[in-house]
Formats: C-alpha cells, structure tokens, sequence
C-alpha cells in the first residue's frame, strides 16, 4: 500500500499528511478479496493469471517481494514495479519504457482500480494483486497477501520453500504480529505524522517501548519466533531496514539509532544479509519516497545523502545462537533478470 493510506485520502482532500491537534490514524479498509486454492472469493489460485504491484519504496509491499521471493513464486506471479514517488492520484509506472506498465498497459495503477470500482474511493495503494484479463485490481488487502502466498500458493512453491507461516506456531506469530504492527510497523507512522507535542510523545513512548521489548527478546533468540525465518521477521525487517535511513530522523524516531541496538541492529543485518531481504531492498528508492512524497513534512524535498550504508555488511555473529534461517528448506535462487535491485541503490550489489 501507499506509505500511508490516509495520507493519500487526505493529499486528495487537497490537505497533507500531518493534521493539526489530531493523531494519526491509519484506515485499515481494504479490498478484501483472497486468492484461494478453493477460489471461494471467486479468484482461484492459478500460474499466470495474477500481477502484483509493488514499490521498493514502500514496507509493506517490501513484504511481498521478500516473501514471493523465498516462496520461489516468481514465475507463478509476475511482478509490476511502481517508482519511488506518487502525487496524488496514484501510483505510477514511471520506472518501465514510457512510463507504462508491459502487461497491463497502465500508466498508473489507479487504472486497475478504477477497472473494477470506476468511483472507487479509498487510497490507491501497494501492494496489490491485478488479474491479469480483465486488467483489474482483486485485492489490497496487504497482511493477508503474504499469509496467501504461503498457504494457498503451495502447488507453486519452489523446491526447498522454508515454512513462513507454520501451523504449530501460528498463534505466537500472530499475537507478535500484532504488536510488532501496532507499536512498531504502524508505530514510526504515529509518530512522524502527529499533529500536536502530545501524541507524538505518545507515540514515541510506545514506539520505544515495543524496540525495547523487541531488543530483550531477539538477544537471546536468533529469530522472532522459533529458530527459522517466519512471516514475523519480514515483517519487522521492512520497518528496521527504513529506521536510521528515514524514521530516525524524518519522523522523529531519535531517542536511538538501529545502530545503537546491539541485538536488534545484529539482528536486521543477519536477514540483510539472507537472500531474499537485502537484496529486494533499495535504500535509494526508499529514500526518495519518504523525503519527496512527504512534502508537508519535508518541504524542500532535499534527500539526505546519509547514513553509510555500508555497515549493512560487517559481521552480526547471530549465527552463535543456533537457528537456520530456512529450516529443511533451501535459500532462494538469485532475483529474476529485470528484478534486480539496481546497482548502487544497495551496499550488497
């Protein structure tokens, strides 16, 4: 989705992102149609059939690149790229030959939307699943697209696919998902977009609370449940992957740095370094979303030059504390040619 969904509602209000006086509030509402091996919802799992669309910018369509990755679904779901940046329609294709996207012809993704809800009128947001015949958007709904990818999309898994989301430790995902979301995920968001000293400090504490709680947990334990990879660590790694570059400063997240977290930095740097993290990762994209789009917040629009990235790289030493990152299962072969993350972007290419 959009870095932020209301953010876009309210950019089309012809406001911004930060309202005075009031805290910010995400909208949750989402197109809530699943793709199942069943079909239920009336979109049936099937190679081929479905594009999604994402933006290397965006953390929670971060999550759907990581995880199509690991899953080894990339010749199942093709994959449609937006730029960095959006105004306040919609997303663009602005990185593909003419600004327009090969498969579904769109310049923007509003287009697929608007292909099935001509007044749809929520936030045109990424990720998101477009069927590929009928050229329309079937879903938006992004906590529940990763969990599909790993429970309908079996039949398309690769060989030696980890198990993001096991059965027999579904509940403590769950309930660490959900507080990783709220506190964290959805955490920096609360602080950066406040609109008044008192729910910022609020948000704050909470923000600073939850990395605390993470920081005890992940000292002892190499992953955030049981010891491989889960649907848990993707999730918080887009978060931690977005901390120093952007939050810790543009939104005000400063009480410490990701850095100044021994076990929490040495954590985000043990699944950079995994395939399929860093390498679907691209700071500069990221960078300019944060600083461009955001213009009420950032009003000049410059992007800082830093941090050095470069210390994504040195040595974590979680190995020590036992784990394998995809338990019986294999890491994932290297990104597909046109899905690379382009050289410079990223301190691992």
């Amino acid at each position: 989705m959009s870095d932020v969904q209301q953010g876009v509602q309210q950019q089309d209000a012809g406001a911004g992102y930060v309202h005075g006086g009031k805290e910010f509030t995400r909208d949750m509402n989402y197109i809530p149609d699943r793709i199942t091996a069943d079909g239920r919802d009336g979109w049936p799992v099937e190679a081929g059939r479905y594009r999604l669309i994402a933006a290397r910018a965006c953390p929670w369509a971060n999550r759907t690149l990581i995880v199509r990755r690991l899953l080894g679904l990339e010749d199942a779901i093709s994959l449609g790229l937006c730029g960095p940046t959006h105004d306040q329609r919609s997303w663009t294709f602005d990185l593909d030959p003419g600004g327009v996207d090969p498969v579904l012809g769109y310049e923007r993704l509003q287009q697929a939307y608007f292909a099935r809800y001509p007044d749809y009128p929520r936030g045109i947001t990424v990720p998101a699943i477009v069927d590929i015949p009928t050229k329309a958007v079937v879903t938006n709904d992004f906590p529940s697209i990763t969990i599909d990818f790993s429970l309908e999309w079996t039949q398309f898994h690769r060989d030696g696919a980890p198990e993001l989301y096991p059965e027999r430790l579904r509940d403590e995902i769950d309930t660490v998902n959900q507080r990783v979301f709220t506190e964290v995920n959805n955490g920096v968001y609360r602080c950066g977009f406040a609109g008044s000293q008192q729910s910022y400090e609020k948000a704050y504490d909470r923000l600073f609370t939850a990395l605390d709680w993470l920081e005890e947990r992940l000292t002892g334990q190499r992953y955030l449940v049981g010891d491989t990879i889960t649907e848990a660590d993707v999730r918080l790694f887009t978060t931690l992957a977005r901390f120093d570059p952007v939050y810790h400063g543009h939104f005000k997240c400063n009480r410490n740095k990701l850095i100044e977290f021994p076990a929490l930095w040495a954590y985000a740097r043990d699944l950079f370094q995994t395939p399929g993290f860093g390498d679907t990762t691209d700071f500069v994209q990221i960078k300019q979303h944060y600083y461009i789009v955001h213009s009420d917040i950032n009003p000049t629009g410059i992007v800082p030059k830093g941090p050095d990235l470069t210390n994504w790289l040195t040595p974590h030493g979680r190995e020590d504390l036992g784990g394998r990152p995809f338990g019986d299962g294999t890491k994932p072969r290297p990104p597909k040619p046109g899905e690379v993350v382009p050289v410079g972007h990223n301190p691992a290419l």
